[in-house]
């Protein structure tokens, strides 16, 4: 074999070596040890070395890698330097470092200087997006997937036997007030005058029977029966409880729709030898305005006790009622609705069955 041919084999197998070695060395970045692959917001694929700890580096002089800056990658500076922070520990209590946790909550967790929560999606025609989102943390029952909690109707409550009095008049108070006022003391038998107008005489001809799983309606009209009661001459409308006298207790939605003004109902509850067991007046019923699939109505919440006997629920109104009215905000300005003697009442019991 002649120098020449000898030459040129000898470079063959050079290239050879080189071209192998740059295959073997000279991978993707993402195979390479030592190297991490990771996806910024902006959907863009990033390269990170993995820096030992000085635990791991054996003693040797390594800093550990920080975080960049907000907006900022490692290795992503504008200048192509790599970016640095230096975490100081707070020591100081300031709003910033210690914020309120109720706003904390109301904002998200999200700490003020802090970018909001993100998510990547991929649009039609592939491109990698970036949506920023504000954390909802309204409540279950804000959002309409738990029902609010009922809160009973405050009114004028009586019943049988003598009210809870205390021993001693508060300090401070003038034994002359009423009288000033005008305002006759009560002398803890105003149930007991109620009872003797009420209720062993009442037409139960045309009584309704309380119906569960919906809200049912009864009319109180010039039709409907009437009844002298203590609170003065009114038609009212009689419902037996019987199909609940297997409960202790419920809640019971009453409904009183307006047209041409609103009927503004008192309640007595009656036992099985019709005397009364309670008796609910001077309800604050809410008001809810008329739109245009239903009526406007007075709304009350009231509790029923089957387990104490109530077997029966008489709906009426009084004098006194009759001569008040209901005004309610409108976007004209103030609108009273007269008290009327007649109207239509909406029942349901509230809750689960």
């Amino acid at each position: 074999m002649t120098l020449r041919v000898l030459v040129k084999t000898v470079a063959v197998f050079l290239a050879a070596g080189l071209v192998v070695g740059c295959q073997v060395g000279g991978g993707s970045v993402s195979q390479r040890e030592g190297y991490f692959t990771w996806v910024d917001e902006q959907g863009r694929v990033r390269y990170s070395p993995i820096v030992d700890t000085p635990e791991e580096a054996s003693g040797a002089d390594v800093e550990p890698e920080v975080s960049a800056p907000e907006g900022k990658f490692a290795g992503d500076d504008a200048d192509g330097r790599q970016m640095s922070q230096t975490l100081e520990e707070e020591t100081e209590y300031t709003l910033e470092n210690y914020p309120d946790a109720t706003e904390l909550a109301r904002d998200g967790y999200v700490r003020p200087g802090e970018r909001q929560p993100y998510f990547t999606w991929r649009d039609a025609e592939g491109n990698v997006r970036v949506s920023y989102f504000q954390p909802d943390t309204r409540s279950d029952e804000e959002k309409g997937r738990v029902p609010p909690p009922i809160e009973l109707t405050p009114a004028s409550i009586y019943h049988a036997g003598p009210d809870i009095e205390p021993e001693r008049p508060v300090t401070g108070s003038d034994p002359d007030a009423f009288a000033v006022l005008g305002i006759e003391p009560d002398d803890g038998n105003y149930f007991a005058r109620f009872s003797e107008f009420c209720c062993r005489g009442l037409d139960t001809s045309d009584h309704e029977e309380w119906q569960q799983g919906r809200e049912f309606g009864v009319d109180i009209n010039e039709q409907s029966p009437a009844h002298n009661f203590l609170t003065g001459d009114s038609p009212f409308q009689l419902i037996s409880l019987s199909s609940e006298s297997g409960r202790s207790d419920f809640i019971a939605r009453i409904r009183s729709y307006a047209q041409d003004g609103v009927f503004v109902p008192s309640l007595v509850f009656l036992d099985g030898q019709f005397q009364p067991v309670r008796l609910v007046t001077d309800l604050v019923s809410s008001y809810e305005p008329e739109t245009w699939s239903r009526r406007g109505f007075l709304e009350a919440w009231v509790p029923v006790f089957p387990g104490q006997g109530e077997r029966w629920l008489v709906i009426f109104t009084r004098n006194i009622d009759l001569k008040g009215q209901t005004v309610i905000e409108t976007d004209k300005g103030p609108e009273a609705i007269p008290h009327v003697s007649h109207g239509e009442i909406g029942l349901m019991t509230a809750g689960p069955e």
